[in-house]
């Protein structure tokens, strides 16, 4: 307004005013004078205001009248020019509102002369526009003429002057609207609307309302009246009216103004009463027939009214509908029943397009379509609006599919057009559009060769019509083909996204406000709590009843949807379109699963499941849910029939991909094409974000996917996830460029639609995994019975599901592993191993996810998820456990040190591996243990460690693989050493332990058992690792059993001495004594067949070439450490009450070992024997040794009290100060030393009795006879020093007989031919072997004790005599072995010793042994000789016998040595002995030595044996020597003492003597040797001891003296006969030699004669027998009578023998003198 009144504004009108005044008069000026007049006057008047006035505006209007006056005038003139100027005139002063009432009133008459005379048409509908718009001063019926004005220029001649009316009419009838809207508001503030009260009876009533309102009122009436052909009440003076512009200016008012009707109640009436029932009318078919329509007074062109009129009259339904929806209800039912019946088929086919989009105009108001649901389908006695809508669509658009092709160019126009909307056969090339020689295809649906393009119509959401808004054509328009389809297409789209978007907003708002209402709810704020309770029940029944709406809706339109849409996309050859049809039905299985309604939903589900999958797919689960129950039969909702229709075959699409059908017996190929791609990737989309509310129908959804994926050849890789890999089997899959790139796409949305399950309820959680699961069972299923390649989809997806739903796994874990280890059982292979991937891919990321709270606070979820792992064991299959294994080395590897109490399970799975299960199993799990021994054992809970040691045991027990065993027992070792380490740690926790379990066991009353149950818990874990071990002792297996014994006695010896006293008990009866007999009863039972091979190429050494041999070793190794324990821990054993019983047992194995045939155990037995010999009995302090004791070894000691369960601290020091400490504590008993004696003797017998049945020989002998070997016997008597020093106190001479026995027999023994060169280097080494020397020894240890031992024990010297002495025999006459033939050791055959041959028994040689012997015996003697035992055993004589032996074999002796140490021998046997025996000449003891000693100087001097003819001249000589050393001895030692010695002894020495001096040794010397063969020093040291003795002058008795004579007298007789035969002969023989013999016999005597006068010389003349000179001088003539002979040596020795005979040349003295001499 402020533009027009500012001062510069009213300035300018003035001035324009004026001007147009002065125009005016102007132009008047000649032919209109009044006119011109009128003009001037004005022109004063507007001066007269101008000056007048401040306010000129208001002072303009008052006056207008007046001032309008000259321009009326003007316009009356009808000149063009004037009327012109003049109307422009006016509209200025409209322009400027100073036009009153009045004036107005008097310008719309001057308007209607001037249209009456049709002048000026278009200015004048400018003018009345500016003059209704400009300001409200024209109403009433100024107004109505006004409005008649206009509609009279709309129907004249002119068209432009038509359409310019018709744009004024409208306008107009706005204006009078937007006048009342404007009222309206002014007078809100004021006074309040009436209340609306439908249905006034009075349609006249207008009295109520105001001016502009009234004004409007009468408008509308006679609007309503003219398209009715009726006269109207208010529009006076109209002449003509049609139908088309009526229902368009109704239809604007209503659309424009709609809150007018709403307010008003005469409106609203005028809407019901006029409105509605005038449309009903014209749309009833009978108006198909009337040609039109006017009133009486003004005929109306002949019009065509159908196409025209229908179209208007759906357009004003529409606005109805839209706007007055709420008053309107019963009326809206009759309009959209007839909209629905404008789609069937009969109807022309432009009108099914215009009824198509006035049905696409509510599509897109989900609110209106909400109100029609709750209006009509939720009222019990209505028709089903919204459903028979639906419907309608759906049978439209499979109408569209199934008209008839009409091609027939005869039909009328009419038929034509029914086709074009619809459909057109199509061609061979449909849809196919050339451009540039390429071909594209247009977006198009064919079905059944049915082709409807799709056509760009409308912007999504809108519903832009086009034929709606054809309101210029009078004809019926051409529908091009595929318009309809495309409009009714878009309707489903517009409708399924408003209602979902609209229900699933409200549904959001709902959840909302529940959410804060709880919040609410739960804070304690609220002020009471009625009011909450209150609100909470409004709003659960505002939500209950837009519930029942939601479901309402959706149920009514879901079925004709899903039938339309499933139509669609199987047409669909676009992928846009496609993509809308899935979208839509995505969205409403989304929505029906969120509403819970389970078939729509499943239904909806099921039509993308089949557009995914190819056509005619066999895939049970989808043609047995409801959906497709319903699929083949019409369903029938009120006369509007909807067929399912079955998916064509005949598809255009692209095939992207061809695999297999997953199916059992799979048949050819399938193909995909890109839209079953699309669908898929829409079905993906769906249970990605959905996934909550698909419920039950995963199971659809999933089997499809299944299905998809093996097409697709998808395969499982790890964590689940799918990436392309190639079919296993059949042709292979073929994939195109497209789909290769699609593939990691799909791949990856399969993978985030599983991973999205993490944000799912626990619900619907659950139905997915309840899907996977019957899914995969039934791959299962299929996969029975052929080792096909399986569908491993479900499985894999379950472990996907299970990963990323690790933060809640409890409440899926039973199922899901549950599961999959029946899929681990099953017997195909790929399958059972994904099954296992999977359930050890779980279990590893369920321990490693971070819990909370954290598995180490919560065991009860840890025990839960390594539960499966264990139930794995109960699965025989190979592979399975193999990755069972894997598993548990990777949790090891990754969570080892927070097993905790998962530990048992861990173990079980190791330990559960049995024997049969294969190489490379039980190396895993081996791998497994060892890693735990290595680095867990410190980490899990003590109780445990039984278990490992018990896991570690089986495996050594394992026999498939060597290694594995006996690193199992380093195992064992390590744990044993850990166990020490740790003790006092694992003692106390055990201890706790028990405690706790001890006190469980009390509550529920049952007795707590575990092995070795008395012993504390710390010593029970001790004796399971023993036991073990002891078990793995007696394996099959050798290796084994030699590893496991040297672990088991060294872990006893090295950490025995944790275990509390008693116990010890247990280790040597359950463990130690128990482990003996199983290895003595396998050994003496095994098998003694050779074994060729160790198994491979390894070759067996023949001393393990059998079983038993193998066992043997097993047997020693026992034995020995069995006896080493009882050696190194006999002070804590002697305590334990049956030491004494234990030792019996213990010797009884030595026992049974040293007599067992084999000779390694036998030796070894002794070797143990020899060990627990070593004991040392404890000692006195009164009796500590000066000596230190036998062994020293190192034994560890407990110090300290021991109290309450606490183990002792452990030192460990040597025996010897050990005993000291034990000694001064306490002084043990005397009883103790008894036992101890007892324990010796006891060890006495038991050596006493190997050593007798061992070396008895046996009385028959084959090759197969068992003698035992050298060094068996030699341990054996080496054995009884050590043992004698425990036992000497009570040694006696029955003991001694037992030990000759058993030395006698033991040396005895001969040994095989074969093994001599080893025991003896060669015979001619005068060397003992080791048994000799042990047997000396012995009898040495025996003589020292008794040298030093009290008299009553040196009555065992003869005894000990005895036994060396028969050893002496044994160098002339080696000892029998029973029946036994052998050989002399020289004549053994050891070169030629074939292989299983009996071996050739070989004596030894025993001369060493002997002469060793005989020392010793001359050393004892030397030193026992006086002992009286001695003297009276006559151990002197028996001495001498034995050397008789050798002595008179002399040469003939087996070895030289021997008759030499025997002269040597007896020489200083005779020194020492001889005076003994003079001593006790008296006694008589001696009488029988002298003649034993006479003859065996006799037999040795005098032997019969030929002296070898080696034997050289140096040898003979210092033989000669001996010979000459016995007479000497004579000489000194016996003849001195005549006195004291037997005369008989004398007279046989001296004969022996005279025999000497003379005798010749040997007759068989050569010539040049006969000098020197004759002894010649010998018979000189005869002689002379005779002469010596004869003329002694020491002569006591003159007995003495007469056997000296006597033996003279016959060696000089002697001589004489000798020399007188020589002569004799010498003569007789003349030139012939005499024999050698003689010759030699000549010499001898004659040589003697020389020596006897050389004695006689020498001789005290005294001595000397007077007749003995004669008898030598006697001799003189003889030996000159032998000058003669020719011997030159006989000459020589006569010239000796003759010589000294000048000593009696002497002259004879006179007889005076002689007689007085």
């Amino acid at each position: 307004m402020s533009g027009t009144s500012s001062p510069e504004a009213v300035k300018k009108l003035l001035e324009n005013m004026q001007s147009d005044l002065r125009a005016l008069s102007l132009e008047c000026k000649k032919k209109f004078p009044p006119v011109k007049e009128a003009a001037e006057s004005g022109i004063i008047k507007v001066k007269t205001i101008a000056a007048r006035n401040t306010e000129i505006l208001a002072a303009l209007k008052e006056n207008s009248s007046e001032v309008v006056q000259p321009f009326l005038m003007g316009c009356g003139t009808k000149e063009p020019k004037i009327t012109q100027l003049c109307l422009a005139a006016i509209q200025r002063l409209m322009s400027h509102e100073v036009v009153s009432e009045t004036a107005a009133g008097n310008i719309i008459n001057m308007l209607w002369q001037l249209m009456e005379n049709s002048l000026e048409e278009l200015k004048l509908l400018q003018t009345v526009l500016v003059l209704l718009t400009t300001n409200t001063v024209v109403h009433d019926e100024a107004l109505s003429k006004a409005i008649v004005l206009c509609f009279r220029l709309h129907f004249t001649k002119d068209n432009i002057t038509n359409n310019t009316a018709a744009a004024t009419v409208r306008q107009v009838v706005t204006v009078v609207f937007e006048r009342m809207v404007a009222e309206d508001e002014r007078h809100r503030d004021i006074i309040e609307q009436p209340v609306l009260v439908q249905g006034n009876s009075n349609r006249r009533s207008v009295s109520t309302l105001k001016p502009c309102a009234k004004d409007a009122y009468m408008l509308f009436q006679d609007l309503c009246q003219l398209v009715n052909a009726d006269a109207p009440y208010w529009l006076v003076g109209m002449t003509e009216m049609t139908r088309t512009f009526g229902l368009e200016l109704l239809e604007s008012v209503l659309n424009d103004f709609p809150q007018v009707f709403l307010q008003h109640q005469e409106f609203s009436f005028l809407l019901k009463e006029r409105v509605c029932p005038l449309v009903i009318k014209l749309f009833s078919p009978n108006i198909k027939f009337r040609q039109g329509s006017s009133t009486s007074s003004s005929p109306a062109p002949v019009e065509k009214p159908y196409f025209p009129i229908c179209m208007r009259l759906l357009r004003v339904v529409s606005v109805l509908i839209k706007q007055f929806y709420s008053l309107l209800v019963t009326e809206c039912e009759i309009f959209l029943s007839l909209l629905v019946k404008f789609l069937d088929a009969d109807k022309p086919q432009w009108l099914r397009a215009v009824a198509v989009e006035s049905i696409h105009r509510f599509c897109v108001q989900p609110q209106l379509l909400r109100s029609f649901c709750q209006s009509y389908d939720m009222k019990q006695h209505s028709t089903k609006v919204f459903r028979d809508i639906v419907n309608a669509l759906g049978s439209f658009i499979q109408s569209l599919f199934l008209v008839p092709p009409t091609g027939n160019p005869a039909t009328s126009n009419q038929a034509g057009n029914n086709n074009l909307g619809g459909s057109v056969s199509a061609p061979a090339n449909s849809g196919m559009v050339g451009i540039g020689g390429g071909v594209t295809l247009l977006p198009a649906f064919e079905y059944r060769g049915t082709w409807i393009p799709i056509l760009t119509i409308t912007v999504q959401g809108s519903a832009k019509a086009t034929y709606l808004e054809m309101l210029d054509k009078v004809e019926p328009p051409t529908i091009p083909e595929g318009y309809a389809m495309s409009v009714a297409f878009h309707c489903l789209l517009d409708l399924v996204r408003g209602i979902t978007s609209m229900i699933e907003g409200e549904l959001g708002e709902v959840e909302t406000e529940c959410q804060t209402t709880t919040d609410e709810g739960s804070s304690p704020t609220q002020s009471t709590e009625q009011q909450d309770l209150q609100s909470t029940s409004d709003q659960m029944d505002k939500e209950i009843v837009s519930r029942a709406v939601w479901e309402e809706m959706v149920n009514a339109c879901w079925y004709g949807l899903l039938a339309a849409l499933s139509l669609l996309l199987d047409a669909s050859t676009d992928e846009a379109a496609t993509e809308n049809i899935l979208k839509a039905e995505l969205t409403m299985a989304a929505l029906c699963g969120r509403l819970g309604l389970v078939t729509s939903r499943d239904a909806f589900i099921t039509a993308i499941c089949k557009g995914s999958l190819p056509p005619h797919y066999a895939l049970t689960v989808l043609n047995t849910t409801t959906a497709a129950t319903l699929s083949n039969k019409s369903y029938s909702v009120q006369g509007q029939s909807v067929m399912m229709i079955s998916p064509s075959s005949e598809s255009h699409q692209q095939v992207v991909a061809v695999g297999q059908p997953l199916a059992v017996q799979p048949q050819g190929t399938v193909m995909l094409t890109s839209k079953n791609i699309q669908c898929m990737r829409t079905l993906l989309n769906l249970a990605h974000c959905h996934g909550a509310v698909l419920g039950t129908s995963w199971q659809l959804v999933l089997a499809t996917l299944q299905h998809l994926v093996w097409i697709l050849g998808l395969k499982p890789s790890s964590g689940g996830a799918l990436k392309p890999g190639r079919a296993v089997e059949g042709p292979s899959t073929v994939l195109t460029t497209a789909v290769m790139t699609d593939l990691p796409v799909i791949s990856n949305i399969l993978s985030r639609l599983f991973e999205s399950s993490q944000y799912l309820d626990d619900v619907s959680l659950h139905h997915l995994i309840n899907a996977l699961c019957s899914l995969s069972l039934e791959a299962m299923d299929m996969a029975y019975g052929n080792n096909k390649e399986p569908s491993l989809f479900a499985v894999a997806k379950l472990l996907e599901t299970g990963l990323v739903n690790m933060h809640r796994i409890e409440i899926l874990w039973r199922p899901l592993t549950g599961h999959l280890l029946e899929v681990c059982q099953h017997p195909n292979s790929r399958m059972r191993e994904w099954g296992a991937e999977a359930l050890t891919s779980l279990i590893k990321a369920g321990l490693t996810f971070n819990h909370d709270p954290p598995l180490s606070q919560n065991q009860r979820l840890q025990l839960l998820l390594l539960n499966p792992l264990k139930e794995m064991s109960n699965i025989n299959h190979p592979d399975i456990r193999l990755k069972q294994l894997e598993c548990v080395l990777q949790i090891l590897q990754s969570q080892g040190d927070s097993l905790g109490p998962g530990w048992p399970l861990v173990l079980g799975v190791m330990g559960a591996i049995r024997n049969d299960q294969g190489e490379s199993l039980i190396r895993t799990a081996f791998q497994c243990l060892q890693l735990v021994v290595t680095d867990f054992l410190p980490t899990m809970p003590c109780t445990c460690l039984q278990i490992v040691v018990d896991v570690a045991g089986s495996f050594g027990l394992h026999n498939q693989e060597l290694n594995i065993s006996l690193t199992s027992i380093g195992l064992l070792w390590n744990i044993s050493d850990y166990f020490f380490q740790r003790g006092e740690t694992i003692e106390k926790e055990l201890n706790k332990e028990e405690a706790a379990q001890q006190k469980q066991a009390e509550e529920k009353g049952v007795v707590l058992n575990r092995p070795f149950h008395p012993a504390p818990p710390f010593d029970c874990l001790w004796l399971c690792l023993y036991a073990k071990l002891g078990e793995l002792c007696v394996d099959p297996r050798p290796a084994v059993r030699k590893s496991a014994g040297q672990t088991l006695f060294s872990t006893i010896g090295a950490h025995g001495t944790l275990l509390q006293h008693s116990t010890w008990h247990t280790v040597i009866w359950k463990v130690l004594f128990h482990l003996l007999d199983r290895v003595r009863e396998s050994s003496t039972t095994a098998d003694k067949e050779k074994i060729e091979s160790g198994g491979g190429n390894i070759l067996i050494h023949h001393s393990r070439d059998t079983a038993e041999k193998q066992w043997a070793e097993t047997w020693v190794l026992t034995l020995a450490g069995v006896a080493r324990i009882f050696n190194t821990r006999r002070y804590l054993l002697q305590p334990l009450g049956d030491f004494s019983r234990a030792w019996d047992v213990l010797l009884d194995h030595i026992q049974s070992a040293a007599l067992s045939k084999n000779n390694e155990v036998s030796l070894a037995a002794l070797k143990s024997f020899q060990e627990i010999l070593q004991i040392v009995s404890p000692v006195r302090d009164s009796e500590k040794p000066e000596t230190p004791p036998v062994v020293n070894v190192p034994v560890p000691v407990l110090i300290g009290p021991i109290s309450g369960m606490s183990r002792p601290f452990i030192r460990t020091d040597s025996i010897g100060e050990r005993l000291g400490r034990y000694s001064s504590s306490e002084p043990p008993l005397v009883t103790d030393e008894l036992e101890d004696l007892n324990l010796w003797w006891a060890a006495w017998n038991t050596w006493y009795r190997i050593g007798s049945e061992s070396t008895k020989p046996p009385i028959t002998f084959d090759k197969l006879t068992f003698i035992p070997s050298q060094p068996f016997l030699t341990a054996l008597i080496q054995i009884f020093p050590a043992l004698y020093q425990h036992i000497k106190t009570g040694f006696n001479m029955d003991d001694l007989q037992k030990l000759g026995v058993i030395l006698h027999s033991a040396i005895s023994v001969p040994i095989s031919s074969d093994a001599s060169p080893f025991i003896l280097p060669s015979y001619t080494e005068a060397v003992l072997t080791s048994l000799q020397e042990a047997v000396l020894t012995a009898l040495d240890v025996l003589q020292k004790a008794i040298c030093v031992g009290p008299e009553n024990m040196q009555i065992m010297y003869p005894a000990i005599f005895d036994q060396l002495l028969a050893f002496v025999e044994f160098s002339c006459k080696p000892p029998q072995y029973g029946q036994l033939e052998t050989k002399h050791i020289a004549n053994a055959k050891y070169n030629q010793i074939q292989l299983f041959a009996p071996a050739e028994w070989v004596a030894l040689n025993y001369v060493p042994f002997a002469e060793r012997s005989l020392e010793v015996v001359v050393d004892l003697y030397q030193k026992t000789a006086c002992h009286k035992a001695v003297v009276n055993e006559k151990v002197l004589q028996n001495i001498i016998k034995t050397l008789r032996v050798p002595l008179s074999l002399k040469y003939s002796c087996p070895s030289e040595s021997t008759w030499k140490l025997a002269v040597s021998s007896l020489l200083r046997v005779l020194s020492i002995g001889l005076p003994v025996a003079r001593q006790h000449a008296s006694s008589g003891k001696f009488d029988s030595m002298w003649p034993e000693l006479a003859n065996t100087f006799e037999d040795f001097l005098f032997t019969k044996s030929i002296p070898p003819d080696n034997l050289s001249i140096q040898e003979f000589q210092r033989n000669e020597n001996i010979d000459v050393e016995v007479v000497q001895l004579i000489s000194n030692e016996i003849l001195p003492y005549a006195n004291f010695i037997p005369k008989e002894f004398v007279g046989q020495i001296m004969t022996m003597l005279n025999k000497g001096s003379i005798h010749s040794q040997s007759s068989s010397f050569t010539e040049a040797e006969i000098d020197i063969r004759l002894r010649e020093e010998f018979s000189k040291m005869c002689f002379e001891t005779l002469l010596q003795f004869s003329f002694s002058n020491k002569v006591t008795t003159p007995q003495e003296g007469y056997i000296s004579r006597m033996a003279l007298s016959v060696l000089l007789k002697r001589s004489q006969d000798v020399l007188h035969r020589y002569i004799e002969d010498e003569r007789l023989s003349g030139k012939c030699p005499l024999p050698r013999q003689q010759v030699t016999e000549i010499i001898f005597v004659l040589k003697a004669v020389s020596t006897l006068i050389d004695s006689l010389k020498k001789t005290q003349p005294e001595n000397v027998d007077g007749n003995t000179w004669a008898q030598v001088i006697a001799l003189y003539p003889t030996l000159v009578e032998c000058i003669t002979c020719s011997s030159s040596e006989v000459c020589s020795a006569l010239k000796e023998a003759l010589v000294p005979f000048k000593d009696f040349m002497q002259p004879p003295a006179s007889r005076v003198q002689n007689g007085e001499s």
